[in-house]
């Protein structure tokens, strides 16, 4: 009997002994997993797969996905807790997809290191049957903003000629169904090898339209014009976006309202590329100097008659449609009797969606000093014109001027041209009427450095200077003592130098809060070392708190970045802006001095 209790003891623990290895292993063992929303799904359904493991890895990969697209993915989600002393940690990977046809596919294996070691999932069958009537309804909130969002770049023309205006119209097409709270741009596009100039957007007006037959509003964000000015293919970089949008869900609050799900989305516009033409060669004039566009002109002058001695303006014009900062004007051809001073540029130019128009003009002094008849001869500009692909040469007229008083050439009266040799000078008997015969000398009357006025001056200011001296350091010693004084005076300064371009920007609302914004961020990332773009409000509170910022500070501080994000989809007056400025002086001054 004692033997057989002896053995009963015995099995049992061996039984907890096994139970506790088993539970070991588990603990300790790697499970990499591959799960489906659904084994059997129509072609017109959506298919998302998992791939989960308890333990973090490296070097992911993924199958190949036969027979479907992938809609949306990788996103990563993970989930560590810990639970009466024992940890748990889950990282999934997720993917939508989309079949791209019926039949029955496998998804692959999956693979990742874990450890040094190498785990794969198990492949799954999938079968994919005719379109059902109802679709399944598992989209996720970034499902539903992938298909709502759209942010697409409208080129005005593909194969431009070089130094042709492009317009570039940046667009985000935004669905019905949600609802788009802010945004802001990751990364602007450079514009190499082209000349570009930004029309300002003033307002984001949202506007009815359509994208790829479906109804849409769309919101102009940003224009820009450019001038290739190389041939051949050049690219337009991509401008990216994160977007900050409102998803309806399928949850209704207590009085029945859809519920909303924010969350937060990149698009891009994507990269286009343009073909750039060559000016072509044929018929293209001796004097042409690369104005490409639609244009007129003239040469005229605001006098035609006028005495020697007196001056003239000539003023050579270019006006019209083009690249009107992108070429010389010509010179004229004076005659060169005339006394001719180097041109001042004048440029009256507005930059439109379809490019720049305006006028562009040399003017030039000019003062003839002899009496006589002066041709300015007749000046020709070429330029190309991309519409009826040809080169255009426009001629000025003709003008004379007349010089009616004044000493005559030697010559007499003949006309001087371009290329005159100098003129002699006319002898007229007073040419040495300046020479003063009557010298009137007087002997210099000799003065002594020493004993005089200004030596008795250089030898007492020295003396002088030393109690201004004195009195100069002690007030700087003063200053310099007064600590809390000192401390107020560099936070004001430091809320100035974060808060100079919004001050410049008072009474534009977009730009202000943008650069307000800008100016609080900058600030936190400048006196607390941390990138603020990585931190919500909150965390921000967390670590203002940590650093003993007062709470009223913090909340003023949180406050006005609510502000800066509300502003731009608000209407807020200047009085409000005015406001705003004053209180962010005096936030970031009271910050300082605390941290």
């Amino acid at each position: 009997m004692k033997a057989l209790r002896g053995n009963i003891v015995f099995l049992w623990i061996a039984v907890l002994f096994w139970g506790h290895f088993v539970h070991a292993q588990e603990e300790e063992g790697v499970a990499f997993d591959m799960a489906l929303s659904k084994e059997k799904l129509g072609i017109n359904e959506r298919l998302r797969v998992d791939f989960t493991m308890n333990k973090d890895g490296d070097n992911f990969t993924p199958p190949p996905f036969d027979g479907f697209n992938v809609v949306m993915g990788p996103s990563q989600s993970i989930s560590s807790s810990w639970i009466n002393g024992k940890r748990s940690f889950s990282k999934t990977y997720t993917y939508i997809l989309m079949p791209t046809g019926r039949g029955n596919f496998t998804i692959g294996q999956a693979t990742i290191e874990i450890g040094g070691q190498t785990y794969k999932t198990l492949p799954k069958e999938v079968e994919v049957t005719a379109a059902v009537d109802k679709p399944n309804d598992q989209k996720t909130v970034d499902d539903v903003a992938d298909e709502s969002l759209h942010l697409v770049a409208e080129v005005s023309k593909g194969n431009p000629y070089l130094n042709e205006a492009v317009t570039v119209v940046y667009k985000l097409y935004v669905s019905p169904n949600i609802s788009v709270t802010n945004y802001r741009p990751l990364d602007n596009p450079t514009y190499n090898n082209f000349w570009s100039q930004d029309i300002p957007v003033t307002k984001h007006t949202a506007q009815n339209g359509t994208y790829e037959g479906k109804p849409y509003r769309f919101v102009v964000l940003k224009r820009v014009v450019l001038y290739p000015q190389r041939s051949g293919e050049l690219e337009i970089e991509p401008l990216s976006l994160e977007i900050f949008v409102d998803v309806p869900t399928n949850k209704r609050d207590f009085f029945g309202g859809r519920i909303y799900t924010q969350t937060t989305k990149t698009v891009s516009a994507g990269r286009r590329t343009l073909n750039v033409k060559p000016l072509p060669e044929a018929g293209k004039p001796a004097d042409f100097g690369g104005a490409v566009g639609d244009f007129g002109f003239s040469v005229t002058t605001s006098k035609k008659e006028l005495n020697a001695s007196e001056s003239l303006q000539a003023t050579v014009e270019v006006s019209g449609k083009g690249n009107l900062k992108l070429f010389q004007l010509p010179e004229p051809e004076l005659p060169s009797s005339l006394e001719v001073y180097d041109p001042e540029h004048e440029e009256n130019i507005q930059t439109y969606s379809s490019g720049m128009e305006g006028k562009v003009s040399n003017n030039y002094t000019i003062v003839p000093s002899f009496r006589g008849k002066y041709p300015i001869p007749s000046i020709s500009f070429s330029y190309f014109n991309p519409e009826t692909e040809k080169y255009v040469t426009l001629h000025s007229e003709e003008i004379n001027i007349e010089v009616l008083e004044g000493p005559m050439a030697s010559s007499g009266n003949a006309v001087p041209g371009p290329s005159v040799n100098k003129q002699a000078v006319v002898a007229t008997g007073k040419q040495f009427h300046f020479i003063k015969l009557d010298p009137d000398l007087r002997p210099k009357k000799v003065s002594y450095f020493l004993g005089s006025r200004t030596f008795f001056l250089l030898l007492f200011i020295p003396l002088l200077l030393i109690p201004i001296a004195i009195f100069f350091f002690k007030k700087r010693e003063a200053i310099a003592s007064d600590v809390v004084g000192n401390k107020i005076k560099q936070a004001n300064r430091l809320a100035k130098k974060y808060l100079s371009t919004a001050k410049k920007e008072l009474g534009n609302k977009e730009a202000f809060y943008v650069a307000l914004e800008k100016g609080l961020h900058n600030y936190l990332k400048a006196k607390l070392k941390i990138e603020t773009s990585e931190f919500s409000k909150e965390k921000i509170t967390d670590i203002l708190t940590k650093k003993g910022v007062a709470v009223e500070d913090i909340n003023a501080f949180i406050e006005l970045l609510k502000n800066c994000e509300m502003a731009r989809y608000s209407p807020f007056s200047n009085v409000q802006m005015q406001n705003d400025y004053d209180k962010a002086s005096e936030v970031i001054s009271k910050l300082d001095k605390q941290l």
